[in-house]
């Protein structure tokens, strides 16, 4: 009886220990959501005021008066730096065009990012594709229409790493 008596305290001991432990990681817890919803309102805060100083400085600046200053300086709250997934256009040797054509629908491309648009034009007309003769090419958002007999590259004309063309 007294060894049994001895297990079970020693068994409900651990248990207080594991509750303990288990209450104060909550705490933890909640304590770090506190501190990131309040650093989350400052930066809210911050951006509403720097919004609200420069509606006040251009509408100062059309109507010629002097720029009002902030009542007091709201300290800039650092954010993580995002981690940027994407390479810049310089990075790429490629490109894929997606060209929509009225006689053969569509045809994926991926040429080098030197080639011009003369270039691609020769492609689409010749034996592989046997696409009608190319007037121009236009890009839908950003609208931009391009001409058959541009010189510039891909790269030049913000192509890269992928765009969608439609051959008119």
């Amino acid at each position: 009886m007294k060894s049994t008596k001895e297990t079970q305290d020693a068994k409900e001991e651990l248990q207080k220990k594991e509750q303990i432990k288990h209450a104060e990681a909550k705490r933890r817890e909640k304590a770090a959501d506190v501190a990131a919803k309040e650093k989350i309102r400052a930066k809210i805060a911050a951006d509403k005021e720097e919004r609200r100083l420069k509606v006040e400085a251009d509408k100062a600046a059309r109507d010629g008066t002097a720029v009002p200053q902030a009542a007091e300086p709201v300290a800039p709250v650092a954010a993580a730096p995002v981690q940027s997934t994407s390479k810049p256009a310089s990075a790429y040797t490629t490109t894929r065009l997606r060209l929509q054509t009225k006689s053969k629908g569509n045809i994926m491309l991926t040429l080098p990012v030197d080639t011009t648009l003369y270039e691609v034009t020769l492609q689409l007309e010749g034996d592989e594709h046997g696409c009608p003769p190319v007037v121009s090419f236009m890009q839908g958002f950003p609208k931009k229409v391009f001409e058959r007999d541009e010189e510039r590259t891909l790269k030049e004309l913000g192509l890269v790493p992928s765009a969608s063309l439609i051959v008119q």
